[in-house]
């Protein structure tokens, strides 16, 4: 299970990461952890990585099609956001790959 969590949150990095870079590119930002990221876009990052290390499921299903919340509504709105806007991002720049992970 520990890999499947680490996958995840390397995938959330990544989707976290493109936001950042297309939508606060003008944002004063700061490193930590290995990502580069505004302010508001770490402290996504931090809360979703509790969220998912804390994650009762096993497997997890993709947040979408879980029956158990574990954002809170306003969190879980934002991760909405990050995941539509960075996934739409990626499709249009051919990167597939890291989709698969996304959609299934």
């Amino acid at each position: 299970m520990a890999g499947d969590v680490e996958k995840d949150i390397k995938v959330l990095e990544q989707f976290i990461q493109v936001y950042c870079d297309t939508k606060h590119n003008e944002a004063e930002k700061s490193e930590k952890d290995g990502l580069n990221l505004c302010p508001e876009c770490h402290e996504t990052m931090d809360y979703s990585r509790k969220r998912r290390e804390l994650c009762p499921l096993d497997p997890k299903p993709a947040c979408k099609n879980c029956e158990v919340h574990c954002h809170k509504p306003d969190q879980r709105q934002k991760i909405r956001e990050v995941m539509r806007h960075s996934g739409m991002h990626l499709i249009k720049r051919g990167r597939i790959d890291m989709l698969l992970h996304y959609l299934f």
